[in-house]
């Protein structure tokens, strides 16, 4: 009788009891998330070198532009652009969001299994349209919300 063969685990290397799909569908994952990795790098090296403040190599936010409203991520490429320089303050002042979520973001990607709850995306949805509702109203406290 053949000993039980057991999968192997989701994280382990590669071996010839893996089938022919399973080590392809892990390549793929492997080499995708390179690809991001080196996108979003690029990303940010182009974000660090051209200013979106002062070029018109970013498109306008369409929200802002049709409507005079802001939208949850208005400000978020010149906050990333300070952000990249030090600047947190500033970034700050053109989306506190972002600066705020950038450790959750941090903290999601690190522990993987936080973001398989269900409230979490839900959660986030609600931060998303609270603040964009919040950084549109004309009282004083929520005014400083818009970026500026």
């Amino acid at each position: 009788m053949a000993p039980p063969v057991t999968p192997p685990r989701l994280g382990s290397r590669l071996d010839a009891r893996s089938s022919p799909t399973e080590r392809r569908s892990r390549y793929l994952l492997a080499t995708g998330g390179g690809v991001a990795a080196l996108a979003l790098g690029a990303g940010l090296l182009v974000l660090f070198a051209v200013d979106p403040a002062e070029s018109r190599l970013y498109p306008p936010c369409l929200l802002h532009w049709a409507t005079g409203l802001h939208c949850p991520t208005c400000g978020v490429l010149r906050a990333t652009h300070s952000l990249l320089h030090g600047h947190v303050a500033d970034a700050f002042r053109l989306n506190p969001l972002l600066v705020l979520g950038l450790p959750v973001l941090g903290l999601a990607a690190w522990r993987r299994a936080w973001l398989a709850r269900p409230w979490v995306p839900w959660a986030a949805l609600a931060a998303l349209v609270l603040f964009g509702i919040a950084r549109n109203l004309p009282l004083a406290p929520f005014a400083a919300l818009a970026p500026h």
